[in-house]
């Protein structure tokens, strides 16, 4: 019994045959989703109409290959570029952030004035994703940025959308939406600072969240291709290098392997000087600590002992301990100090980092709230509000 072998098979296998022996992708069967889905969402040749379709943008230049199939004399269409203004599937695309890119080519450049190029450092100088990047790596982070306005209640990014672009924010005020059971919860807000947008580019997951200007204002762009090739590739040596350190830590062992790595990638570093001071007493909070190597001193001032001019010693912090997570917890002025004792390395996590990723600890941040009254009561013989005791 004879087989049919369908119009344009043989050549729809041979293209993508010879994207497999291009690209040797280390996850074939995802490279094959992604191949197909593209293949399916290509616009149909104008030169070719009748002809199953056999381009897709996997290819970065042209390359020919003579047809298998004798009795089609027709010449084999090489793989063409397609632009897309977005994504058309949250499938990962392959990438090694092992590999070294030096293709300079690749890069985008958008031209600023100098005062423009001010505006963005000040922008971006307190962005944790950034902290670690060496001159280079942040020149041309600055370089592949562009401004975007925004006015009252624009839509900046929508939860379920694939993620495009990383934004950090210049001025202006926004709130984080999230859909929870069918109905959209305030969650948080950025207010004139920050940055949004990495998750979803890090790991090729749908936006999270959905972010509304609440006032005009202007954010910086990053295009996700840029983003990858920088931010994802330094943080996955990040990762590798505090994977262990991480997964020892008790606070972090109610989340899952994957959660715990988004932690991680969040993170930035901070090192510290014998005695000086990290946090302050009634100072608005904005950040979480853990302390990766040496000691902190905690101290508070209080009424009961005015004496000590840096306050009474409450607690010290070392290796794999955190502190300033009860301001946190419950939206408090810190009120308590931290100090240095030595050096100290420290992993910092800004707030809206805080409130999204780590409310699966939340349980455990609030329990410790009954050691710090113990403490407190201990040291000053005075019951005290959650106010006072809140580091």
């Amino acid at each position: 019994m004879s087989v049919k072998i369908p119009a344009g098979l043989t050549d729809l296998l041979q293209s993508f045959t010879v994207e497999v022996l291009r690209k040797q992708p280390d996850d074939l069967v995802g490279f094959a989703v992604q191949y197909f889905r593209q293949l399916q969402a290509s616009p149909p040749d104008g030169s070719g109409a009748g002809r199953s379709p056999r381009t897709v943008n996997f290819a970065d230049e042209p390359m020919q290959t003579d047809s298998e199939d004798d009795e089609d004399d027709e010449e084999f269409e090489a793989p063409v570029k397609i632009r897309l203004t977005r994504r058309p599937s949250v499938c990962a695309e392959p990438f090694n952030p092992d590999e070294e890119e030096e293709d300079a080519e690749s890069w985008v450049i958008h031209p600023k004035t100098d005062e423009q190029r001010r505006r963005l450092q000040d922008a971006c100088k307190d962005i944790l994703l950034f902290k670690n990047l060496d001159q280079e790596q942040m020149f041309q982070l600055l370089d592949a940025m562009f401004e975007r306005f925004v006015e009252v209640g624009e839509h900046v990014i929508d939860q379920g959308d694939d993620g495009d672009n990383f934004y950090v924010i210049e001025r202006g005020k926004y709130d984080i939406f999230v859909n929870i059971d069918g109905i959209q919860k305030c969650v948080g807000a950025y207010d004139e600072h920050g940055s949004f947008g990495e998750l979803a580019l890090m790991y090729n997951t749908p936006r999270a969240a959905t972010i509304i200007a609440t006032s005009s204002g202007a954010l910086w762009v990053m295009d996700r291709a840029t983003f990858r090739r920088i931010i994802v590739k330094n943080n996955a040596k990040k990762r590798r290098l505090y994977e262990e350190f991480v997964q020892s830590l008790p606070l972090l062992k109610s989340l899952e392997l994957g959660e715990r790595m988004k932690v991680v990638d969040v993170f930035g570093t901070k090192m510290y000087n014998d005695g000086e001071r990290i946090i302050a007493q009634g100072d608005k909070a904005d950040s979480f600590y853990i302390v990766e190597s040496g000691e902190v001193r905690i101290t508070m001032k209080h009424k009961a002992k005015p004496e000590a001019d840096d306050g009474v010693e409450i607690a010290r912090c070392s290796r794999g301990q955190y502190f300033g997570e009860l301001a946190l917890v419950a939206n408090q002025p810190r009120a308590a100090s931290a100090f240095a004792a030595g050096s100290v390395k420290c992993l910092v996590m800004d707030v809206q980092a805080f409130e999204r990723l780590l409310g699966p600890c939340m349980d455990i941040m609030k329990r410790n709230i009954a050691n710090y009254e113990e403490q407190l009561v201990n040291l000053f013989g005075t019951n005290m509000d959650l106010a006072d005791r809140s580091v």
